[in-house]
């Protein structure tokens, strides 16, 4: 029998993964597009420390309901998920959980700046 040592060490790997700024942009984009029901590209993402930790800044418009659809049937603004201050709120935790989940970076906060609408046509908002 021969004693030589393991090729991987049973505690991990050694060196480093990094994950590119573009890449986290993309993906925080892309949580943010999927959340408020616009398109990734009409999404503006900036990044900043925070004291060691990432902080997100998100520029970006969010699909509502046609307004006439909403004066002739109230409930759908609950249908698209609450009013336009509530679904931010709702975002902004989500895509901080979603962004640290799928990176791994530690993030200290997103903050979201809505900066349009878009009027979805048809059935609910995403």
């Amino acid at each position: 029998m021969s004693s030589a040592a393991p090729l991987v060490r049973a505690q991990g790997f050694s060196g480093h993964n990094r994950i590119s700024t573009q890449a986290l942009t993309s993906l925080a984009k892309a949580a943010a597009a999927q959340l408020l029901g616009v398109e990734a590209e009409d999404v503006r993402a900036d990044w900043a420390d925070d004291d060691g930790l990432l902080a997100l800044s998100l520029v970006t418009p969010i699909s509502i309901p046609p307004l006439n659809a909403v004066a002739a049937d109230a409930s759908r603004v609950d249908a698209a998920g609450g009013s336009i201050r509530e679904r931010t709120v709702t975002a902004k935790a989500r895509i901080l959980a979603i962004v640290t989940e799928l990176s791994g970076a530690r993030l200290s906060r997103v903050d979201i700046r809505i900066s349009g609408a878009r009027i979805s046509e048809g059935g609910r908002v995403r």
